[in-house]
């Protein structure tokens, strides 16, 4: 069985890899989390595999901070929260979306050492010690660059990018990373849930019955724990008779207060409360200490999943003091015992939420990194059994890969194996309006509830006489502190565009508004219309009519493909049966009975950055990168520099037998010693405040002074070769010219006609004795310069000339042989002779010249 794996990952492997080097598509995967970003790139002639980032590491600590005019990524970033607190930020994902207000902002002040402010939008924004601040999308955009730039390392521009997101983000979060991602200067192609992403990657080397198979992926992360029920099914396309593996999500459970974050968090009060007995000081009053604490309860953390007991030792925490105590892994859990039923719980609601018992379910897949928690895997085996749990995904890295296999399976530039994926809403959509009754009482309507499909489309229809609103929201709180409403629609243009239909003869218009539940879980509005059927009173319509033809509103559902249609005065939702569309439309009935509708979108509780906003945040980001780009330039040209002086330093000081001393003038070295010494002292005086160019001009001008050197050093070594290669084309030219000589002489005597004439052969042997005369002299005087003088013959020369004699000597090689015609039939039969055999004259071609 783990051989057939194999061969099935190799398969899908060749599969991706002959595809990607023929198309000219780049595709960014990132799985963004709360502690580690994993990214995977698909681009032509590029293994389908993990990004590494600059320490060739697999993953990269989700971490941005600042140190003065410096900023850093990933390690280096979270290592300086100790030093600069206030100007390292950590676990951001947890601010995504998040109002200010919000219980989940409370949280990560408890967590955090980063100073939190409201921004406009009456989200999160933080900021540095020197008052700078930063909204939480342009954090994370700042991070999500810095893996484009990783990615773009590789030698292809990246645009597109699909992201993995927790199945109970709601709008305003999965708002925020794609706000993020367009800060960035990247396009979201996807947001794809976490959970599905993994089944993604346990399909991609399996294959399946017709008889659905029910696995659980199971997600213990660093910002919440979720369960994810799936089906795995080979399944036939209708159309194409292609079979394809479809994925489908039956059940979503989840918990954003239980996390790998809260486990740490927990460990470090065990230390707080450690330190404040051993030295009776507040710990909780010094930053630098709370960050030093936060990175111990990490590391200890991590020993205590593979060990009983850890040491925690920390120099100088904070006041000057010294740490050092023992955790147990029992005191550890004992701290965690409130969780640990919590952890088990997200299965039991993915069941519950799939109506399919423990019996069912083949397996629970783990995945996320506090899935190695001892605790947490006890939990779940007492759930659902030890024989249950499979740990045959990769659990840091499954998520990525599964959405870039996904992402690749979007584009028609890749070929991937077909993996169909349905997934689901994690909670109730309605949306609420006004009646048109003088009482106006709120009418509420569910149009999505939960579960219900991603991709799906709905038509509400409303009998309005004037322009009207309406919302669209959540039917329960979804999170702490997050608003219910999610947008308005306000539509107008209403009387205007029915009493235009009433003058085309319409009965009764409505209002149509049509609504969408993205791939990506977006809800939006589509379009808006004002409808109502026009009869056709001619003889020939109104038969239709009598027999039968079918109403206009019928006519309205299948243009638009819809399946329900919400009506107004009871909220409630009436399906209809979707009718075959008719082969061809009749769009002039169509534009009789349809007149669009002005559509204005409202987010009047936690909108989205605007496009002015993201276009400024931008700018922001470039300026630092552009600002850094400088930096790093002008770091360069000082390294170079100094390392250039070094090394020339030595160079005059080698011996008399060194190349350099042979190849150069005792006035040269005095030059460049005098120069190489001014350069030196300019350097330690006035290098660290020198721009670039002034430090790239002190490099030129110790090279040009070295340059004569370098270049009879180089002729000196090269002219070896040239020469052989010039004497090569010497000889061959004359090898040719003998045989050609030889050969036009047979072909004058057989009365054929030759390949060459003798002025041709006459001007090929004037340009090789030409050129045999140039390079005797020239390697005469040669032999006769010292090293230390401009060499009398250049290399360079010399490539040009035997160029030249090679050019003409091909010209005569490739010329074609002129036809011979071939005698009339009857004469040319000779005594005897075969009928059926005749003799072809000889051609007179000599051997030997085609191969040259």
């Amino acid at each position: 069985m783990p051989g057939l794996c194999l061969r099935r990952a190799l398969c899908l492997f060749v599969l991706l890899t002959v595809f990607l080097e023929s198309s000219f598509a780049a595709l960014l995967a990132i799985d963004y989390g709360s502690d580690w970003i994993k990214a995977s790139l698909i681009k032509p002639g590029l293994p389908f595999d993990v990004l590494l980032n600059k320490d060739s590491k697999r993953k990269i600590q989700a971490s941005v901070a600042f140190k003065r005019d410096d900023r850093l990524f990933g390690t280096d970033a979270a290592n300086l929260a100790s030093r600069f607190p206030s100007d390292s930020f950590t676990s951001l994902k947890l601010l995504q979306g998040a109002p200010f207000s919000s219980e989940a902002v409370s949280y990560f002040a408890q967590i955090s050492t980063s100073d939190i402010v409201e921004s406009g939008r009456s989200t999160t924004a933080l900021k540095q010690s020197d008052g700078t601040e930063w909204s939480t999308e342009e954090l994370i955009a700042m991070q999500l660059s810095y893996v484009k730039q990783l990615a773009e390392s590789h030698g292809e521009h990246v645009h597109d990018v699909v992201l993995t997101v927790p199945p109970h983000y709601t709008q305003f979060e999965r708002d925020a990373i794609v706000d993020a991602v367009e800060i960035a200067g990247m396009k979201t192609l996807m947001l794809i849930n976490d959970g599905t992403a993994v089944a993604v990657n346990y399909a991609m080397t399996r294959t399946f019955s017709s008889t659905p198979e029910y696995h659980i992926i199971y997600d213990a992360g660093a910002s919440s724990t979720r369960a994810t029920l799936v089906s795995f099914a080979a399944v036939e396309d209708p159309k194409t008779k292609a079979p394809y593996t479809q994925i489908s999500v039956l059940g979503v459970g989840f918990d954003r207060s239980t996390s790998g974050t809260d486990l740490g968090r927990r460990m470090r009060d065990i230390l707080v409360e450690r330190f404040f007995s051993q030295h009776k000081q507040d710990i909780r009053r010094d930053k630098r200490g709370m960050a030093k604490l936060w990175q111990e309860a990490s590391r200890v953390k991590t020993i205590l999943s593979a060990n009983t007991e850890a040491t925690s030792t920390v120099e100088s925490v904070a006041f000057d003091l010294d740490f050092k105590t023992k955790v147990t892994r029992e005191q550890f859990e004992r701290a965690c015992s409130d969780l640990r039923s919590r952890f088990a719980k997200p299965i039991h609601d993915a069941m519950a939420s799939a109506g399919l018992n423990l019996d069912q379910i083949s397996s629970v897949i783990l995945t996320g990194g506090n899935s190695r928690t001892p605790m947490v895997q006890a939990a779940i085996k007492s759930a659902v059994g030890e024989h249950r749990i499979a740990q045959n995904v990769n659990a840091d890295e499954a998520a990525v890969l599964g959405a870039g296999l996904y992402g690749a399976s979007l584009s028609r530039q890749f070929k991937t194996k077909d993996i169909r994926i349905a997934d689901i809403a994690t909670y109730d959509i309605q949306a609420s309006y006004f009646a048109s009754t003088p009482d106006s009482r709120t009418i509420h309507s569910s149009i999505f509830p939960k579960d219900s499909k991603y991709g799906s489309h709905k038509t509400l229809s409303f009998k309005r006489k004037e322009d009207f609103s309406v919302w669209f929201d959540y039917k329960t709180e979804v999170a702490p502190g997050f608003p219910r409403e999610i947008l308005q629609v306000q539509i107008s243009g209403v009387a205007e565009a029915l009493g235009n239909l009433t003058e085309r003869g319409a009965i009764d218009p409505v209002v149509k508004l049509t609504v969408a539940l993205s791939d990506s879980g977006f809800v939006s509005a589509k379009e808006a219309v004002a409808y109502g059927e026009v009869r056709d009173e001619s003889l020939a319509g109104m038969l239709k009519g009598l027999f039968g033809g079918g109403s206009g509103e019928q006519e309205v559902l299948k243009e638009q493909d819809t399946e329900d249609m919400v009506q107004e005065g009871e909220g409630e939702t009436r399906q209809t049966t979707p009718a075959t569309k008719e082969k061809k439309t009749n769009k002039e009935k169509k534009d009789m009975s349809t007149i669009p509708l002005e559509v204005n979108v409202v987010f009047s509780t936690l909108p989205p950055m605007t496009v002015a906003e993201k276009r400024a945040a931008r700018d922001r980001l470039r300026a630092i990168d552009s600002k850094e780009v400088l930096k790093r330039l002008r770091e360069e040209a000082h390294n170079t520099l100094e390392a250039y002086l070094y090394k020339l330093r030595d160079i005059l000081e080698d011996g008399p037998d060194s190349p350099f001393m042979k190849c150069s003038k005792a006035s040269e070295r005095q030059a460049i010693s005098k120069k190489l010494a001014d350069t030196i002292a300019w350097l330690h005086e006035e290098g660290e405040a020198a721009d670039t160019t002034a430090l790239r001009e002190k490099r030129g001008t110790l090279e040009l002074l070295e340059r004569p050197i370098v270049h009879r050093y180089k002729e000196i070594e090269d002219f070896p070769q040239v020469l052989n290669n010039s004497q090569k084309w010497n000889w061959s030219t004359r090898l040719f010219l003998a045989e050609a000589r030889a050969n036009l002489t047979a072909e004058a005597a057989a009365d054929v006609p030759s390949k060459w004439t003798s002025e041709e052969l006459d001007g090929l042997e004037a340009k090789l004795k030409e050129h045999e005369a140039w390079l005797h002299g020239g390697v005469e005087r040669h032999k006769r310069t010292p090293m230390n003088e401009d060499p009398a013959i250049q290399t360079k020369e010399m490539k040009e000339r035997a160029k030249a004699l090679e050019q003409h000597l091909q010209r005569l090689v490739k010329k074609k042989a002129p036809k011979v015609k071939r005698p009339a039939s009857g004469s040319s039969q000779r005594s005897g002779s075969s009928d059926s055999e005749p003799k072809e004259p000889d051609s007179g071609r000599g051997t030997g010249h085609d191969e040259l």
